[in-house]
């Protein structure tokens, strides 16, 4: 077959002119993010988590996404190994392309991804690690994070601790950076309020191997006034159950954190602890506006109730396409400059991302556990506004790293 020479050139020169067409259309693809998270290592929490993630990315595109794009999450599960999170940032980042990266819930893969993030110089926002390594002493200029931390829920549970005429604590958490860390803030901020408090006895069960019988036997022992835990999932069960049936929290107060949470209360069940003094999420009390129209579209389209872990996921969504709006591009430095002193809207109402830490001001309710028709819930909860608990600004310049 013959090719007519004029012919073959009109077709080369639209084809030319055509070409930085077809570029800025590819380029107006979706707005990508990678999501990291240890679905099949603790689904109780990121189950509930994806599906809050999916109801804002959903109401994002609705309203027209952001930049005239929509947006898109590439999921992937790290199984809660660290090495795990690292193969699949790296993946997302150079072949899937995305844009930015999140996720994370323990905080020793939290510290991976924030590591990773760091010498890859690309933008990671944190949902879920609790450790204050991830903006403090490792923190860096690429990693945000979205939930208290462990020193301010430990400084809200230390409020309500000053107010027990208990002195000597016990402690119970898991060893890792997550259970370490908090209960070396527990300590440190209690003993500043109560100098006369003593520690009589500290556990540090395996994450999700915990010996209940034994790790109980080992605080009975000590004979405290209070115990401080900080156990949670299957771990928080079986330690519930081994010191119920012990007789452990009998005629002592208990402050412990997360255990407020509908994840582990709805997993105890009748055997959820009464009166013990917790952080979590009464998430059929709240009526503030934000929080109504939340429950209302996740049980629409769930015909479910959210659990904290849906905030979770539904805020951490909600910031970044705030923070997309204002950088006005997904360019990953504009991306990061946006983040610092981002003001956005969450689930419980108005927070900020700290340009000195990166760290939100989102923050948690604080009450005590009770039962309600064979059902653990929380009563006489307050909400603590994050803000208020931090560190004074010259405090957190001695914590964390310039940059």
């Amino acid at each position: 077959m013959k090719i007519d020479r004029r012919r073959f050139l009109a077709t080369a020169s639209a084809a030319a002119v055509a070409a930085p067409s077809l570029v800025r259309a590819q380029g107006a693809g979706s707005i990508k993010i990678g999501e990291i998270n240890s679905y099949t290592a603790q689904p109780a929490f990121l189950k509930p988590y994806r599906q809050g993630w999916e109801l804002a990315q959903e109401q994002a595109n609705a309203a027209g996404g952001a930049l005239g794009r929509k947006f898109e999450t590439i999921f992937r599960d790290d199984g809660g190994k660290p090495e795990d999170a690292v193969r699949h940032a790296g993946d997302l980042i150079n072949a899937e392309k995305v844009d930015l990266l999140s996720g994370g819930y323990l905080s020793n893969v939290g510290l991976a991804i924030g590591d990773f993030a760091l010498q890859n110089k690309r933008l990671y926002a944190a949902s879920e690690p609790l450790t204050d390594a991830l903006v403090w002493s490792k923190g860096n200029r690429y990693t945000f994070r979205l939930r208290p931390s462990t020193y301010m829920q430990a400084a809200m549970l230390v409020e309500e601790a000053t107010k027990l005429p208990a002195k000597r604590w016990a402690l119970v958490a898991p060893n890792y950076e997550y259970g370490q860390s908090a209960v070396k803030w527990f300590k440190e901020l209690l003993k500043k309020a109560k100098p006369d408090v003593e520690f009589v006895a500290e556990q540090f069960p395996a994450l999700g191997r915990i010996d209940a019988g034994a790790t109980v036997q080992a605080l009975e022992a000590a004979k405290p006034d209070a115990i401080f835990n900080v156990t949670f999932g299957g771990d928080l069960t079986n330690f519930v159950r081994q010191g119920n049936t012990r007789g452990l929290f009998e005629g002592r107060q208990v402050v412990s954190m997360l255990t407020g949470e509908p994840e582990y209360l709805d997993a105890l069940g009748a055997e959820a602890p009464v009166g013990w003094i917790v952080t979590g999420y009464p998430y059929a009390d709240i009526k503030t506006p934000e929080h109504v129209k939340f429950v209302e579209a996740y049980k629409a389209k769930y015909n479910d109730y959210p659990r904290l872990g849906s905030v979770v996921g539904y805020s951490t969504m909600q910031s970044i396409a705030a923070a997309v709006a204002r950088a006005g591009s997904v360019d990953n430095e504009k991306l990061i400059e946006a983040f610092r002193g981002l003001k956005f809207d969450s689930v419980f109402g108005p927070a900020e991302y700290r340009a000195i830490d990166h760290q939100s001001t989102v923050g948690a309710y604080v009450g005590k556990t009770a039962l309600k028709d064979g059902k653990g819930i929380m009563v006489d909860w307050r909400y603590a506004d994050g803000a208020k608990y931090l560190p004074p600004d010259d405090v957190v310049k001695t914590l964390r790293p310039a940059g």
